[in-house]
């Protein structure tokens, strides 16, 4: 009897982990964000088939930054790949049964990645060559895309014929992503350059993918201070907000980084020894500031700063949700766009940095850090600064949520102020009368 009294708790178990799985890949602000992966067919070869594979990242503010993507799959049967333009897969592995002709990869998973810019142009196709970076769909639509051909082998060559590929997963540059099975759809159709003439695929299929903050990391990857003129008091980071794990392998200053390193320290995708030791133990710090009070309007400052002194973040994005956003009046030295995902609230937007000035976000030192300042106008049936609603509800930055202080910890409004705290343009204003009056005088 023992046994029927456990036999339901386990398939339960398995259902809501699948559950909690699938809700962690959803995105309340991004609800149609995912990275489609599609094959297009575009002729048949005596043994297989030659095909352009697009990448679009229809991520509204995730994007993918160097070192770039890593696509991998595993094929149904034994086919190898003959070639590729746009792309290379990172091992042949054993190509040994081939006389003559040896193919460009004989792995029964292979590995791929983007060429990097400025190879030859016979081995360029639209679209490629980009280091594997690829923008979000909200920062840059034209850059949000992806591709290279690949010649298939040993396969099928007719619709009814070919093998699907199997199993496929995205590194975008880490850890994050899960993919569906590839599926196929209605074959894709092409305008000629003229617009007079359509063609389409011989075949199409398509693969999705989506993030999982969860499966990226146990830790969120940067955390958000926060502070303001009314309250002296500066709100840090919440202690361990990324993790404590790196305490002993972190840099505890600029000097010593040096030392550790040397000057021509290279790039890794395990950077996470060369924070800087902080409180929180995170590479991005976001610091938002309430900085000055008007008659109609008030202002902030947001503050990026970069502790990981081996990354510099290129094209990075910051997304913040405030119930002001929808009254947004003037951004400095950030480009702006709202995001909304939703038709009936308009509370969440997208910063990221001006091209050629500062869409990098340099590594920790001396020039590691982004600034903008925002001018919001009041509602005044809503704004307050109690109980600090003039604080973000959530901070993101390159599309993963930010560790942020508990709100008993937001900088709080002096007793005392809810009747002494007089705008900068009244106080203003009174000013250049008492200086009138004066002049009057003399």
């Amino acid at each position: 009897m023992m046994f029927y009294k456990f036999a339901y708790p386990l398939p339960m178990v398995a259902f809501f982990a699948i559950i909690i799985s699938q809700a962690g890949a959803y995105d309340p602000l991004d609800p149609h964000g995912n990275i489609t992966i599609k094959w297009d067919v575009m002729s048949w070869t005596p043994d297989g088939y030659v095909a352009v594979v697009t990448m679009t990242n229809f991520q509204m503010y995730r994007h993918i930054m160097s070192p770039g993507w890593t696509l991998g799959w595993v094929w149904a049967k034994k086919e190898v790949i003959w070639s590729m333009v746009g792309a290379q897969a990172t091992e042949q592995g054993d190509c040994s049964k081939f006389k003559g002709n040896v193919p460009h990869c004989c792995k029964k998973n292979p590995t791929v990645v983007d060429l990097l810019p400025g190879v030859p142009y016979n081995q360029q196709i639209a679209n490629c060559c980009k280091g594997g970076v690829v923008s979000s769909w909200g920062q840059d639509s034209s850059t949000a895309v992806s591709s290279f051909q690949v010649s298939v082998g040993r396969a099928g060559t007719s619709n009814k014929t070919v093998n699907l590929p199997l199993n496929f997963t995205l590194l975008g540059p880490g850890l994050g992503y899960t993919c569906s099975g590839a599926k196929k759809v209605p074959s894709t159709v092409f305008l000629t350059p003229d617009g007079r003439r359509k063609t389409q695929a011989l075949m199409t299929w398509n693969v999705t993918c989506t993030y999982n903050q969860i499966l990226a990391s146990r830790y969120p990857s940067c955390c958000v201070s926060m502070s303001s003129f009314y309250n002296s008091t500066i709100t840090p980071c919440p202690s361990c907000s990324c993790g404590c794990q790196n305490n002993n392998n972190c840099i505890s200053g600029d000097a010593e980084i040096e030392s550790v390193v040397g000057k021509n320290r290279t790039r890794s995708r395990n950077s996470n020894a060369m924070i800087r030791c902080t409180n929180h133990m995170c590479p991005i710090r976001v610091h938002w500031h309430v900085k000055l009070n008007y008659k109609e309007y008030w202002r902030v400052k947001m503050t990026v700063t970069n502790f990981n002194y081996a990354m510099n973040y290129t094209q990075w994005t910051l997304v913040a949700q405030h119930p002001n956003l929808d009254n947004i009046t003037q951004v400095f030295s950030f480009e702006y766009k709202p995001l909304l995902p939703y038709k009936y609230t308009n509370d969440t937007g997208m910063f990221y940095g001006l091209k050629f000035f500062n869409d990098v976000l340099k590594e920790a030192g001396a020039d590691g850090n982004v600034q903008s300042e925002l001018i919001l106008r009041k509602d005044m049936s809503t704004f307050t600064f109690k109980q600090g609603w003039a604080f973000p509800r959530k901070i993101y930055f390159n599309g993963d949520e930010c560790a942020m202080p508990g709100p008993e910890e937001y900088p709080y409004l002096p007793n005392s102020a809810n009747s002494k705290l007089i705008s900068v343009s009244t106080m203003a204003s009174f000013l250049l009368l008492v200086f009138a009056n004066l002049l009057g005088m003399i």
